[in-house]
């Protein structure tokens, strides 16, 4: 092999292992900071992944919250009509968070099926509600109608 080929050659490969580095550690990089969204029918079926870092919404179940009057500690559930999550927090939570309303929570799912959120986002008013709280309701109520739909139709 002539000399200025194999050194070209040389100059090449090296490229396209810093370039492949790079990329893998981009990625790396990336795929631990995402979080993915859940409705409590996925984390209820079990398709939300344990100890990761993942998103949650719903609405807030009416008469589910619970104080503890000695700390910030406050249990709730999270539900989309279908299934509902429990979920722990330890903070002081928004001004708009009530029972009824709809709320994104992020934190981690233990091996319990309770969700230990670390942050939780209430709705900023009356008429708007998270994109994916609201297709997850969406979602939730076409199934109910699509089972209830289906009872109808089968008679005996």
């Amino acid at each position: 092999m002539h000399p200025i080929r194999k050194k070209r050659l040389t100059i090449v490969l090296f490229l396209l292992v810093g370039l492949g580095i790079a990329v893998a550690l981009t990625t790396y990089a990336l795929r631990q900071n995402i979080n993915l969204f859940y409705d409590p029918s996925q984390i209820s079926a079990g398709e939300a992944p344990v100890d990761v870092r993942i998103r949650a919404g719903g609405m807030v179940e009416e008469g589910s919250v619970v104080r503890d009057p000695d700390s910030l500690t406050v249990e709730f559930r999270v539900t989309d009509f279908n299934a509902s999550v429990p979920v722990e927090y330890t903070g002081i939570l928004p001004d708009l968070f009530a029972e009824g309303q709809g709320v994104v929570a992020m934190g981690r799912l233990d091996n319990y099926g309770r969700f230990v959120a670390d942050q939780v986002l209430a709705k900023h008013d009356e008429n708007y509600m998270p994109p994916e709280v609201a297709d997850a309701l969406e979602k939730a109520s076409k199934g109910q109608n699509k089972a209830s739909e289906s009872a109808k139709t089968v008679s005996y």
